[in-house]
């Protein structure tokens, strides 16, 4: 099969269309001939070596994390999907490679694909739609009536997290340029922010809920528009001691991890709050959840381009320019 690989960690290294073997399915896999993937910073961060601390994939390895497509074959064990079932995926860490034609799966990890969804729609939901429902429902347990705020609105799990916080009955505040604002507007957002003329701590105060994916200043901002007892959810770090015993990570990595993270926890713990860090999950079993909405008209995708197979690296660059509005998909087949 055709696909693009890593050839080594390095910032901006650039991807080599290569020819790859076809996956190996396994007892509980489904093969999935790829119909679409979309690209994810998370991409460029592995492909930088940011990860590999904690996610040693060796090169040469394919990037990618989401899938949309058609099953092709099953492993004798699989009991949910059959040949000819489409769906979306983004496939569990080690695993992952949807820069491809096609890519095995563990069926946990799958779902059937949402029936209002073309395929290239259906890529750009699985990391960001798992991302903003780990966040939200999973560890801030946002309530109705609660607030909000949600940084970097028009980007993927910006578009996806602030419907969802909607749907969930929180009011929503979010950052996001002033040309980008009709956009987030139209998801459901009820405070909007240019991020370039005005400063959102001086504007936010009593939230319940913050979800970060900026900087380390914007983070320690954030904790500030927090009420007591509120609870920052970042997934732009720093890993916190949670995450490292959910990797069971080893005595020195815990260490390291507890050291990076010691002076953003020290500063929630002053203010009265909560920190925690996400590294989201593969979970086929929520992503059945996402597209039930979907198709209930609740949540909807936002792509903003989509790029032939052939383009996968300017598709990764177009993503590293930050411009991106919600998704940017590949269609592969």
């Amino acid at each position: 099969m055709k696909a693009f690989v890593v050839e080594k960690y390095r910032k901006n290294a650039p991807l080599r269309l290569a020819d790859r073997p076809n996956p190996q399915v396994q007892d509980r896999d489904v093969l999935v001939r790829i119909e679409a993937t979309a690209v994810n910073v998370l991409d460029a961060k592995i492909r930088n070596g940011e990860f590999k601390m904690f996610l040693p994939y060796r090169p040469p390895f394919v990037l990618g994390h989401d899938v949309a497509g058609t099953v092709v074959d099953v492993g004798p064990g699989v009991s949910r999907f059959q040949i000819g079932d489409e769906i979306y995926a983004r496939p569990r860490d080690n695993r992952v490679g949807t820069f491809a034609e096609f890519i095995a799966v563990d069926e946990a990890d799958v779902a059937l694909k949402p029936r209002t969804l073309t395929m290239d729609e259906a890529a750009s939901l699985p990391l960001v739609a798992l991302t903003a429902w780990q966040a939200l429902v999973d560890v801030a347990r946002v309530k109705p009536g609660q607030k909000v705020f949600i940084q970097a609105g028009s980007g993927g799990v910006g578009t996806i997290a602030i419907q969802l916080a909607k749907h969930l009955g929180a009011t929503v505040a979010t950052t996001t340029s002033a040309k980008n604002a009709p956009l987030v507007k139209s998801l459901g957002a009820d405070v909007v922010i240019d991020y370039k003329t005005e400063d959102f701590e001086k504007v936010l105060s009593g939230y319940d809920v913050v979800l970060n994916s900026q900087d380390p200043k914007t983070l320690a901002k954030s904790l500030k528009v927090l009420k007591p007892g509120g609870h920052l959810v970042s997934i732009s770090g720093p890993p916190d001691p949670g995450f490292a015993d959910a990797l069971k990570l080893n005595g020195l990595l815990k260490l390291v991890i507890r050291l990076i993270s010691r002076s953003v926890r020290k500063q929630a713990k002053s203010l009265g709050v909560h920190y925690s860090f996400l590294f989201m999950r593969a979970d086929g079993r929520q992503l059945e959840q996402i597209a039930g909405l979907v198709d209930k008209g609740v949540l909807s995708a936002v792509v903003d381009k989509v790029f032939p197979f052939a383009q996968t690296p300017e598709a990764l660059a177009y993503v590293e320019t930050g411009r991106a509005k919600g998704k940017v998909v590949i269609k592969v087949a």
